[in-house]
Order: structure tokens, then C-alpha cells, then sequence
């Protein structure tokens, strides 16, 4: 192979990097557009229409785009007039960890209050949310571990990273707060509202509406031991604290995991009178909804040919429309999953000196990510045949929460949406649940 070929190889490799993409970005296919039922166009008009404050759920797998179209959403609201705040919750807290309503409403205004002053300086007129929890710290709870007397600065930097990175200081903010919840709450409804206003007059607009993005939420995960509690928290915190996530003025959009819709039915009604935006896998698959049968979308594989074009325009020098397609099928149209299995073809392609990707290339790699999602314990893989069949979470208890909830968090179900919500095990698994014995169904 000689150098040329390999670097651009090299360049394809790189070129399906995940991230974030702005809408206009040179790699985004705005496939959700063109399609009917656009969850971020129901956003849209949703807040559109909303006079007073709102409240919008929006769910989805890890892969699905979450925070790519939520770019598109911001863009949108901001040539309707909006002012947009996008806060990722991965900077503030601990996403694998228990969350509770005064560690959650925490980051949630802390965030918030660094976009403020990132978009319009330091305001001596209002006070940060930092300065404002140090205040209510101060007066109200007696948590010895954080050092109130410091800078404003340090004390923000220092509270920051203990949510995010020190899991018992969460557990000791969540215990000490438990008789002051009422109190966060209406210190955190206080300083959305002052940041509503604060824009309002500075806009010279009493009715300019603000939203607030909060993305990532859905990333919250357990794991080992402590995974049932922490999947139960998320529960308590949207059902249980519903109420109080509703921030006087603003109108909010919070990302939530795909395992509370099945679980909580009604959540959006709850939250804002609403219903909640799906944003599911690409359609590679249609399901008859008679027969339960699938088959496969020419129009959902076309997309995702379409999304490997922007990535490298000449991809056809190196695979064939048809192993783009199977491969497309075997990830399931989930976007990391279809980029993870492309980049290991490139590889190995390298590396066996190969000008073109073979069919055994392809096949090796599949049998590479297959190893990563095995082994299924027993159960598990009961209960997955179960959903292979119906195509629904045939949740039974809420105490089997966690187990539904992993099997989304590591893909082993995934979510689609045509016409109707439903649910099937990852491709790459089928061939593990169709050799499995009677017995063990």
C-alpha cells in the first residue's frame, strides 16, 4: 500500500470522530428535517407558542444525535428572537453517580450562571449563583468540608469540581440539604427568574423569552453495586421532584434517559402538560406493526450512506454500497456504533496491506464489536428474547429498573419510532438469541 492511499485512509479514519456537530458543520445531514415528526421542530413550537414558562422533555440513546440537534434547536429559537443558554451537564456533575433535587438544581444554576456570565460579563447588579449558594450555605446548612470564607472564585472552582469528581461530597450535600430542599428550590426559582429579568432589561424587552438547554442528563448511568440506587434517583428526581423543576420565566429543555418513558408513563404530562420528544436510532428498519416482522429501510440505509459522504466523499474507494449497508444494518443505525465499525474496517484493512476492504474484513470486525457486547448473562438474554419478539421493554417489576435501564445504557436495546415507539435487541446480538435453547426461554 503505498502512502498516499494510506493517509487517505488515515484522514477517513479521523474524519469519524463523534462529536458535537453546529448545525451548517460540514459533516451534518440534517436527515431528521426532512423527515415527518421532527422532534426538534415540535420543540420549537412547542416553546414558540408557550407564553409563560415551559418545561420539554427530550430522550434518546447515547449515538442518536441528542446534542447535535439540540445545536440545531438553539439555532433555531435564536432566529425566532430567543436567548439560548446550552448547558452540559457533563462539566458539572458526576454522571455515575445517585443525583438528588439540591445537587441537581446546584449544577443545573451553576451552569446556567456561567453562561450568563460567559455571554454578558460579570453583572454587579446581580449576584452569580456561586455567590448566591456560598450566601445560602452560610445561613442555612453547616457543611464543614466546603471553605465559605475563601475568594469567590476559589469557592466556585472548588464547589464545581467536588460535584463533579467527588462523590462524597454529593452524598453529604444531598444528606445535609434534606431539611432545606424547599429552601434550594425557591433559591434556584429566585435566580433563574433574576437572570430572566437581568436579560429582559437589558434587552429593553419585557417579554423576550430565554431558554435553557440542559443536555447530558440522559447520561446517567449505574454501575456495580450502587446502580440500582443511582437509576432510582433519576426516577425520584423527574417523577417525585417534578414540580420543582418547572424555573419561573424560563422555558426549559432537559434531556432524560430513554428508560423513564416505559417506566414512568405520563412523565410529560407532569412535566409541562406536554408529551416527550423521542429522538430515536436512524431507521435502517421498518417493523409491520401486524406481524412484528422487520425489514430494511432502504430509505434509512441511504441516509446513513449519506452521513459516511460528508465524513469522506470518495468512501466508495474503499468499501462497497453494499458492505456500507451491512454494516449499517449490524449497528442498528446507531451513529457511534456505525463510525466504531467503519474506523476497525479501515484499520484492519491497513494493516493486512489491503487496498480495498474485504468481506472478511467486515466480518472480522463485526465479530470483534459482537465480543465487546458479550458475554449475556442468562436472564438477561431471556429477557431480550422476550423483547426481540414483542418489540417492548416487557418491563415486569420496577425493581428489574437497572437491568432495562443497562440495557439501554450499553445498547443492547435500542429505541426506534416508525409511526409508533418500539424496541429491539441490537443486531450484532440476534445470532446470540436465535442459537439459544428452549430451555432458557
Amino acid at each position: 500500500m503505498d502512502n498516499d492511499i494510506r493517509n487517505r485512509m488515515k484522514q477517513f479514519y479521523n474524519n469519524l470522530n463523534d462529536r458535537p456537530l453546529e448545525p451548517g458543520d460540514k459533516y451534518y445531514v440534517p436527515f431528521l428535517e426532512q423527515a415527518p415528526g421532527d422532534p426538534i421542530k415540535n420543540l420549537f413550537q412547542k416553546i414558540d407558542w408557550s407564553d409563560a414558562a415551559s418545561v420539554n422533555l427530550l430522550t434518546g440513546q447515547r449515538g442518536s444525535g441528542k446534542s447535535t440537534e439540540l445545536r440545531r434547536l438553539k439555532k433555531m429559537l435564536e432566529g425566532n428572537g430567543c436567548i439560548v443558554f446550552l448547558c452540559d451537564m457533563r462539566d458539572y456533575m458526576n454522571l455515575n453517580t445517585s443525583v438528588d433535587i439540591s445537587d441537581f438544581f446546584v449544577s443545573v444554576m451553576g451552569a446556567l450562571s456561567d453562561e450568563f456570565s460567559a455571554r454578558f460579563g460579570y453583572d454587579p447588579a446581580h449576584e452569580s449563583y456561586w455567590d448566591r449558594l456560598r450566601n445560602f450555605l452560610k445561613t442555612e446548612v453547616s457543611i464543614d468540608q466546603i471553605k465559605l470564607e475563601t475568594a469567590p472564585g476559589v469557592f466556585k472552582a472548588d464547589i464545581k469540581a467536588s460535584l463533579k469528581d467527588d462523590p462524597s461530597f454529593r452524598r453529604l450535600l444531598q444528606e445535609k440539604s434534606k431539611g432545606h430542599v424547599a429552601r434550594l428550590t425557591e433559591e434556584a426559582h429566585k435566580f433563574a427568574a433574576s437572570v430572566v429579568e437581568a436579560i429582559r432589561g437589558r434587552e429593553n424587552d419585557e417579554d423576550k423569552k430565554v431558554v435553557l438547554l440542559v443536555d447530558s442528563v440522559e447520561q446517567i448511568q449505574g454501575v456495580g453495586a450502587d446502580a440500582e440506587n443511582v437509576y432510582k434517583s433519576v426516577e425520584n428526581l423527574f417523577s417525585g421532584h417534578s414540580d420543582k423543576l418547572h424555573l419561573p420565566l424560563l422555558h426549559v429543555v432537559y434531556t432524560i434517559p430513554p428508560y423513564l418513558t416505559p417506566i414512568t408513563p405520563g412523565l410529560g404530562r407532569r412535566l409541562g402538560g406536554g408529551t416527550v420528544c423521542n429522538l430515536p436510532s436512524v431507521h435502517i428498519r421498518r417493523r409491520d406493526p401486524d406481524t412484528n416482522q422487520c425489514v430494511d429501510d432502504p430509505a434509512g440505509l441511504e441516509i446513513m450512506r449519506d452521513i459516511i459522504g460528508k465524513r469522506f466523499e470518495k468512501w466508495d474507494d474503499f468499501f462497497s454500497e453494499a458492505q456500507i449497508n451491512d454494516i449499517a444494518a449490524k449497528t442498528g443505525g446507531d451513529l457511534r456504533d456505525f463510525f466504531r465499525m467503519v474506523k476497525e474496517c479501515l484499520i484492519k484493512a491497513t494493516i493486512d496491506d489491503q487496498l480495498r476492504v474485504t468481506e472478511k474484513i467486515v466480518r472480522d470486525a463485526e465479530n470483534q464489536m459482537r465480543r465487546d457486547m458479550l458475554p449475556i448473562a442468562r436472564e438477561d438474554m431471556k429477557w431480550l428474547r422476550g423483547i426481540a419478539c414483542s418489540k417492548r421493554p416487557n418491563l415486569e417489576a420496577i425493581r428489574e429498573l437497572p437491568r432495562l435501564a443497562r440495557f439501554f445504557d450499553t445498547h443492547l436495546v435500542l429505541n426506534y419510532r416508525n409511526d409508533d415507539d418500539w424496541y429491539d435487541v441490537h443486531p450484532l446480538i440476534q445470532s446470540e438469541l436465535e442459537t439459544m435453547d428452549d430451555t432458557a426461554s
